[in-house]
């Protein structure tokens, strides 16, 4: 009786071994990649081969800003259904003094959509984080494009307001002396 107690706890044992395994998640993060903005725009993406079920990602994308500005991102992944490919579970906007803002679910499922749009940042470097998981052994990938949008200084405004101040008051001066 002893040894068929025992021979059980090993064969449950061996059994929460092997499960655990399957358990634990692999990181498949790409490594941090730049983004170019100097159009204006980019595109980066992810394809994720098969056989990944489970495994997890946290997608870096690195920009530095020269001046005050706005960025937009969206993120999109397509699966066709809710059983295959990817599950997009975050998009956030970071600096070096951490979480700055997460982006928003349009939706989920077949379709995964994230969109973030951010306040007006400061020159500096940024980093966007896609994350997710694989959610079956099936290929899986999502795409993403971000934009940057200058925002004109308070000084160019001033400027602007001057100089309109300016040409009105030529107008309105060549209208008087006309009429005189």
């Amino acid at each position: 009786m002893m040894k068929i107690k025992a021979l059980a706890g090993a064969l449950v044992m061996t059994g929460a071994g092997f499960l655990s395994q399957g358990a634990l998640a692999a990181d498949i993060s790409n490594p941090d990649t730049p983004l170019n903005l100097s159009s204006g725009a980019d595109f980066v993406g992810h394809l994720i081969g098969g056989n990944h079920q489970g495994d997890t990602f946290a997608d870096k994308y690195t920009f530095t800003l020269t001046g005050a500005s706005t960025i937009s991102a969206d993120v999109y992944s397509h699966t066709g259904n809710a059983k295959n490919g990817l599950d997009i579970t975050g998009l956030s906007l970071y600096n070096a003094g951490g979480l700055l803002m997460a982006g928003t679910q349009l939706s989920t499922g077949a379709t995964d959509q994230w969109q973030l749009d951010s306040a007006i940042l400061g020159a500096g470097s940024y980093y966007l984080m896609v994350s997710g998981s694989a959610v079956s052994q099936s290929a899986g990938s999502y795409s993403s494009g971000v934009s940057v949008t200058a925002v004109p200084e308070p000084e160019t405004y001033a400027m602007l307001l001057g100089g309109l101040g300016l040409v009105g008051a030529v107008v309105r001066r060549r209208k008087q002396s006309g009429n005189a």
